[in-house]
């Protein structure tokens, strides 16, 4: 998985070949391939791997304690957005998960079934959706707001963002300049996502990142 990792970082994620990867980890290409089929399973391991983690920690943050109420929306919101910053702020894992799920994006290639299946991704997104419908629940956003089109927005600017940091080299990396641009996409989809009325306060991620707005 490091070795994978690695190389996404250093070639880009078209670029990594199960030969690659084999050399790297110092192993034969028959060993590689009695535990992955393909890189394409590979990749979605990572990916299934650092959702597990992230679903354990957003529970914990979310989660409420033997008496306390539980979160509304906007404080489920906040608590998944200091998830993300504790889980893949301070490191390459955000731009590694981002470039695997946009490749992913379009597998399996046109005739082939051999789909992947990814639970813990797919955990996130039905999380974020449930809190999108909930913060329309309590009238904290826009009624009228789809909350597929909602998450899927976020999911674009974020892997937008992670692509055109992608592209940059390793030395250039600025982990806190990438986090302070995807807080400031969020917030200002979170404010476009608001119902008329409702105070940018009540709004407000940068709070609970850390970060100006």
């Amino acid at each position: 998985m490091d070795c994978t990792k690695k190389l996404i970082l250093s070639q880009g994620v078209e670029r990594v070949t199960m030969e690659a990867i084999a050399h790297e980890a110092e192993i034969s290409k028959a060993t590689l391939y009695l535990h992955f089929s393909n890189k394409e399973t590979l990749f979605n391991e990572i990916c299934e791997r650092s959702s597990h983690s992230f679903l354990g920690y957003l529970a914990q943050l979310i989660a409420p304690g033997s008496s306390a109420p539980a979160p509304t929306g906007m404080e489920a919101m906040k608590c998944l957005w200091q998830a993300y910053l504790t889980q893949f702020g301070h490191n390459d894992e955000m731009l590694i998960v981002f470039q695997v799920r946009n490749y992913l994006a379009n597998w399996p290639p046109a005739g082939q079934s051999d789909s992947i299946k990814s639970p813990n991704v797919d955990a996130i997104l039905s999380a974020l959706y449930k809190i999108v419908e909930q913060c329309k629940a309590e009238e904290v956003f826009d009624s009228n707001l789809d909350s597929s089109t909602a998450v899927n927005l976020l999911l674009m600017l974020f892997s937008t963002v992670m692509q055109n940091t992608a592209k940059l080299s390793p030395a250039e990396r600025n982990s806190a300049s990438t986090i302070k641009e995807m807080t400031n996409t969020f917030q200002t989809l979170i404010r476009g996502f608001a119902k008329e009325g409702v105070s940018h306060a009540r709004l407000d991620i940068a709070e609970h990142s850390g970060l100006v707005s």
